[in-house]
């Protein structure tokens, strides 16, 4: 007995070092790739692509002024009737390349129990009276102003243009986030009418005044 231990020779440390190494590298790089599936399912995602909460739900209580003439219209009263209810301004680019589709939509569904009605959000009323002498009216078509941003709030608009669908007892059952087209417009109205649920569709972004 000599009371001196072996001491490892250089070959073991570099061993024992390359070894401790690997273990702290791949443990590493669990925790990346761990943390970035997080951030790309979740944090990274655009918020506009999660589901509206409110679609199968009662539609709230909305009062709001007409655009054009004197009086109000309570966008809820329309039980019976299929409402489809779109949220423009004067400013949306969107909103001008969809508005020839609403016009031709509510003309087609005039003999039906289908109501239109156009929302101006986020804008004033002298702007939106100007968009309609300029590209058009609707007929049947109803034009509100949500100047105290009721409406969107009670839909929980995320921007323009967003256009809703409410089925003959209330429910929202349907919404298009971006603009709409004839066709889609036309087959979803068509679906409400069988008494089915669509659900949401996106066909592009949305915008935001400022």
């Amino acid at each position: 007995m000599t009371g001196v231990q072996d001491q490892p020779d250089s070959d073991q440390l570099v061993t024992a070092r390359s070894s401790l190494g690997t273990r702290v590298f791949v443990a590493v790089a669990v925790v990346v790739v761990v943390f970035g599936v997080i951030f790309s399912t979740r944090f990274g995602e655009d918020p506009s692509l999660v589901p509206s909460p409110l679609i199968g739900t009662q539609m709230r209580e909305v009062v709001v002024p007409l655009l054009e003439t004197d009086g109000v219209v309570a966008l809820h009263e329309g039980r019976g009737d299929i409402l489809v209810i779109n949220f423009w301004a004067s400013w949306c680019l969107p909103c001008r390349s969809e508005h020839p589709a609403l016009v031709a939509a509510a003309a087609e569904f005039a003999e039906v129990d289908v109501r239109f009605i156009g929302v101006l959000s986020q804008d004033s009323q002298r702007a939106g009276i100007g968009f309609l002498d300029e590209l058009g009216r609707g007929e049947p078509f109803t034009y509100a102003w949500d100047n105290r941003s009721r409406a969107a709030l009670a839909f929980g608009t995320l921007g323009l243009p967003e256009t809703f669908f409410v089925d003959r007892d209330g429910i929202i059952a349907a919404k298009i986030t971006g603009p709409v087209t004839a066709d889609l417009l036309v087959s979803t109205i068509n679906e409400l009418l069988l008494g089915r649920s669509v659900g949401e569709i996106k066909t592009g972004d949305v915008q935001n005044r400022g």
